[in-house]
């Protein structure tokens, strides 16, 4: 799978009831989609045989896509602390599973990846899936019915998107600094 790509993202979007899923290829500077999907849990009644799921089905991910980076959505901090916590080892679970196999995480805010995907931060999750549609050229088909898929691949893309960036040479944090390191540059009149 990896020979046919430069590199292979995999995107998680944690949950209890359904985790999303999407893997990303990459071809130079060119993100298409290998998978998207849902890892349904709901009719898994213990808590923690979730988690054991979890981590079964995203090492399995890890070992059939052998991607090169994972990147997974943080939770979104509402109100209810019982639910954070259980996303919170979701998630926890997830990473631990691609950290495994060695996989490097980068984690994205929810507001980031709506920002990355579409311009904006208030963007609805259909708007996000349509804009990866038309990113990727999904076609209807393969489009799937359960949101957490497109938001997980969403967070791929915007791994793409923020590991592509060039990197800016750090320059001094003051005048003092830049005068202090380029004493040879100073002109004196």
């Amino acid at each position: 799978m990896s020979a046919d790509y430069d590199k292979i993202i995999l995107g998680i979007d944690p949950g209890t009831n359904v985790m999303g899923y999407g893997v990303l290829g990459i071809k130079g500077k060119k993100p298409e989609m290998i998978v998207m999907g849902v890892i349904k849990l709901n009719k898994i009644g213990d808590h923690y045989l979730r988690l054991h799921r979890i981590y079964e089905r995203v090492s399995g991910l890890v070992a059939q896509y052998l991607p090169d980076e994972m990147a997974v959505e943080a939770p979104f901090f509402g109100k209810n602390v019982q639910s954070m916590l259980k996303l919170g080892r979701a998630q926890g679970v997830a990473i631990a599973a691609a950290l495994s196999r060695d996989v490097p995480i980068a984690e994205y805010a929810p507001l980031s990846v709506k920002q990355a995907i579409t311009g904006s931060g208030a963007a609805s999750k259909e708007q996000v899936a349509n804009m990866l549609k038309r990113l990727l050229n999904i076609s209807d088909d393969k489009m799937p019915s359960l949101l957490d898929a497109t938001d997980a691949l969403a967070v791929a893309l915007t791994h793409f998107y923020e590991s592509s960036k060039p990197q800016l040479p750090k320059g001094p944090k003051s005048w003092e600094q830049f005068i202090a390191q380029n004493p040879d540059k100073i002109v004196k009149r």
